[in-house]
């Protein structure tokens, strides 16, 4: 913060900006353990931010100082919670890291191979509208709109 309490200083702001976008950048990769750090990354550069939002001042606790003086901690209660989900939400993916290095020996993930398709496709600038299903069109029912629901008639309504 700024000596007079006005707001972040621009380190405080270059910092979260950093720290967002390695993290996001690492998120791009295909190693999950570069995506593990770019969620424990993204996680820090967003608490800053969050915490850069509340009031500077003192602690906000009653009886300790003038309300007026007091910091915000509606910042620090949003932080403490986005601490402990980015830790869980780390613990899950390392463990699924730790699966991914323990059956095939690295940590990449594999190309789908419907993401193998979409890419020759767009080297050959196909359309990818092509129904591997067989159905057809008026066959597959994630495709073709429902019938709008009937209403339902009120009691003392006879109009059939």
């Amino acid at each position: 913060m700024t000596r007079s309490g006005a707001g972040p200083t621009l380190v405080l702001v270059l910092a979260v900006a950093v720290l967002v976008g390695c993290g996001v950048i690492l998120l791009l990769e295909r190693s999950l353990t570069r995506i593990l750090l770019g969620v424990i990354l993204l996680g820090n550069g967003v608490n800053l931010l969050i915490l850069l939002g509340g009031r500077p001042g003192g602690a906000p606790i009653i009886g300790s100082g003038p309300v007026e003086r007091m910091s915000d901690p509606l910042p620090q209660a949003m932080v403490l919670t986005a601490i402990v989900i980015t830790f869980g939400f780390t613990a899950f993916l390392l463990a699924v890291a730790y699966r991914s290095w323990y059956l095939s020996g690295d940590d990449e993930v594999p190309d789908d191979l419907e993401d193998r398709q979409i890419i020759r496709r767009a080297g050959r600038n196909e359309a990818s509208a092509v129904d591997f299903g067989g159905e057809g069109p008026n066959g597959d029912p994630e495709q073709v709109d429902p019938e709008p629901a009937r209403r339902r008639l009120r009691r003392g309504d006879d109009s059939r």
